[in-house]
């Protein structure tokens, strides 16, 4: 990446953190780039190519620190659960993450709520195959990955975020305890 595309997209990355997607203008990352207005349109064709971008790279940082979740020692289902909380975790916590999701929430923003579909997505993909190569090595008994890992994607966001609405949070504990009870029971071969 070039280095005028790396500030580009760095003061694009804070500005959305600080200010929203929506509110934030192509003149303020250029100001924040300290590049022209022009030279953000040499590598991005609109505001929305610009947070797919950026979305992109997140995917690929959760992405990577889910697979170092996953201890090659551990059974499925103490490996999953490793993910799913390093999943959340970096959601919980990565500023951008956590504007996203407020502007979706707040003011449902077309090309925001379309952007942490697709993470969410990705996110169910990864949690599949990681379910596929349980079944391949015959830790878990067969099953339908897709609608497994979806499930399983559902029901942590329902106990991590959900509950937390109108219940005291729930321990990462108790949420693993839930989790194995409620879901990786019904998998498990033993």
């Amino acid at each position: 990446m070039s280095e005028k595309k790396k500030q580009i997209v760095e003061a694009a990355a804070k500005s959305f953190s600080l200010f929203g997607y929506k509110a934030t203008t192509m003149d303020q990352v250029a100001k924040m780039a300290n590049v022209g207005k022009g030279t953000i349109y040499t590598f991005f064709k609109s505001k929305e190519e610009l947070l797919e971008d950026i979305v992109s790279s997140i995917i690929s940082e959760i992405k990577y620190e889910a697979n170092e979740a996953v201890d090659a020692r551990l059974p499925f289902n103490e490996n999953v659960q490793r993910v799913l909380q390093r999943i959340f975790t970096f959601r919980k916590e990565n500023e951008l993450t956590i504007k996203l999701l407020q502007e979706v929430r707040d003011i449902g923003t077309p090309a925001v709520r379309n952007v942490m579909k697709r993470l969410d997505r990705e996110m169910i993909a990864f949690i599949r195959e990681k379910i596929e190569e349980a079944m391949a090595k015959g830790e878990i008994r067969s099953c339908n990955a897709e609608l497994t890992a979806f499930l399983m994607f559902k029901m942590y966001i329902a106990l991590h975020v959900d509950w937390e609405k109108e219940h005291e949070p729930l321990s990462p504990q108790k949420i693993a305890e839930l989790f194995d009870l409620y879901l990786l029971k019904g998998l498990s071969l033993r």
